[in-house]
């Protein structure tokens, strides 16, 4: 089973979000597998990393570590951390044993200057847990389907976004647009509320399932947790019997 959290963010206060997603926390379902939050969970999407940042063995990832560890689930969300004098917007998959997978987002969003402040990941990754090959993106990385193509066979895609409604509709779409073509599951957590830059967001999670059939009901503008359980061996079979992934095009990635 898997869930993610919509909810408002408190401007550049780790500890305060920390307090405030593990009061939900504790009211999650007992048998769950897997815990999403949105895109820079810990502060919003600032671009003030140096007010922010943490090291990838800072407080927040200890948090992360804990909850995994009391809850035995896997969380994950991305936050500012710093590594070699750089700040990357980092997604962090920390599973129940403690182990840590990352990925540092690809597509830094350059309408808000993220690119000037953020270094740009230059690689996927495909995380191994419970059976389950799970491929982690953040927000705008949605709008660039080459990068999410599923050449490597993932069972699941994952993106937590700061995502504004102004553009909600391209979420909405895209979303279940990047579920179809890959054949996957797809989770998209959103935030809501407004930030310090009075950018309004609405929500509007999402699971998907890998024929576009959308599997949770959160309204927008409402605080709450997405939830559904997921079968692995009926989307195999599904990619089976009808062969799509099997026809998609070859080609490579220049960085």
């Amino acid at each position: 089973m898997i869930a993610g959290i919509q909810s408002h963010l408190i401007w550049e206060n780790p500890a305060e979000n920390r307090n405030y997603f593990e009061e939900k926390i504790n009211s999650l379902p007992k048998n769950l597998d897997l815990l999403v939050l949105p895109e820079m969970f810990t502060t919003g999407f600032t671009m003030n990393p140096e007010k922010v940042a943490e090291k990838i063995d800072g407080k927040t990832v200890s948090w992360l570590q804990k909850i995994a560890s009391e809850k035995n689930f896997a969380i994950t969300g991305s936050l500012v951390i710093e590594e070699n004098g750089n700040y990357y917007n980092r997604l962090v998959f920390v599973h129940p044993s403690g182990k840590i997978d990352f990925y540092d987002k690809k597509h830094t969003f350059t309408l808000a200057g993220e690119d000037k402040v953020y270094v740009s990941g230059k690689k996927k990754t495909i995380i191994h847990y419970q059976g389950w090959k799970i491929c982690g993106l953040i927000c705008y990385d949605l709008r660039f389907p080459v990068w999410a193509r599923n050449i490597e066979n993932y069972d699941l895609l994952i993106y937590m976004a700061n995502w504004p409604i102004a553009r909600i509709k391209a979420w909405d779409t895209l979303l279940k647009a990047r579920a179809i073509e890959n054949m996957s599951y797809t989770i998209g957590v959103n935030r809501i509320g407004v930030d310090e830059n009075q950018y309004q967001y609405c929500g509007n999670s999402l699971i998907i399932d890998y024929l576009g059939t959308q599997l949770s009901d959160l309204q927008y503008n409402e605080e709450g947790i997405i939830v559904s359980k997921i079968n692995k061996k009926d989307q195999e079979n599904t990619r089976e019997n009808l062969g799509f992934l099997k026809d998609k095009d070859s080609f490579s990635i220049d960085l």
